[in-house]
């Protein structure tokens, strides 16, 4: 039975959520400031966390980002479905940029709810169940990617990623030079039954970019196909002149 945090200061729709939850089968544990959602999360390691946007005490931002920040990997890696009562799409972005997963604008029906903490179980067990395969180190370029320890370095230093960043990245690099479309990315990296946007894969782009390009709003590497998606841009390799040959050495010194 997957243990469900929900963090949600509004009475009626704690108990809403949480009846439905219930009756899907989840263990539900509940918070209605963000401080208490905090100490709860850290005491109880829920598998995944339904967390609202505005929240007393502690916003669900500093929620979000004190989860993935945590000393704890079953806190910095928890699925985080956030609710939120804004329309303005900054504040959607703005969520994941602090590391939620998915979203949820107010109002939202209960089948919906329900529907997107089904599919980001589901991805987690799949995760579990199927660690990925050790692979060796790919060159691309500057770049250096380390799928058996997750890690990406340029020049040997390594750059710090959340997980879905080097998930993208990573794909990236074992496909260099291939467009993608936003839809296709979405299937590979986040997985089919990801029900999120495409604007997700947006951002997760431009937080690459910023780590990864020197002039991010000029990339060089990460390059968007108008009207198609995003391609890994192929390093160009330097021509070495060619050795002179023996016939040719000869003649000069003649």
């Amino acid at each position: 039975m997957a243990r469900i945090l929900l963090i949600e200061d509004e009475p009626a729709l704690l108990s809403t959520i949480g009846y439905n939850l219930r009756k899907e089968g989840y263990e539900v544990l509940t918070a209605a400031d963000g401080e208490r959602g905090l100490d709860v999360a850290r005491r109880e390691r829920p598998d995944l966390v339904i967390l609202d946007l505005l929240l007393p005490r502690l916003d669900g931002l500093e929620v979000c980002r004190a989860l993935r920040q945590s000393a704890a990997a079953a806190l910095r890696t928890v699925p985080i479905l956030m609710l939120t009562a804004k329309a303005d799409e900054v504040d959607k972005v703005v969520g994941l940029e602090v590391g939620a997963d998915d979203y949820v604008t107010k109002p939202f029906s209960m089948r919906e709810l329900v529907a997107r903490v089904k599919a980001m179980l589901r991805r987690r067990q799949f995760e579990r169940e199927s660690p990925p395969p050790v692979e060796s180190p790919i060159c691309i370029g500057n770049l250096l990617l380390d799928p058996a320890e997750r890690r990406l370095l340029r020049k040997r230093k390594e750059i710090p990623l959340k997980p879905k960043e080097f998930d993208l990245i990573a794909f990236f690099i074992h496909h260099p030079g291939q467009v993608f479309s936003r839809e296709q990315l979405l299937d590979h990296v986040w997985g089919r039954d990801f029900v999120g946007d495409s604007r997700t894969v947006d951002v997760h782009v431009r937080w690459l970019r910023e780590k990864l390009e020197k002039h991010p709003s000029k990339p060089k590497l990460l390059e968007t196909v108008r009207g198609v998606g995003y391609r890994l841009r192929l390093p160009a390799t330097r021509r070495q002149p060619a050795a002179p040959s023996t016939t040719d050495s000869q003649a000069g010194k003649a």
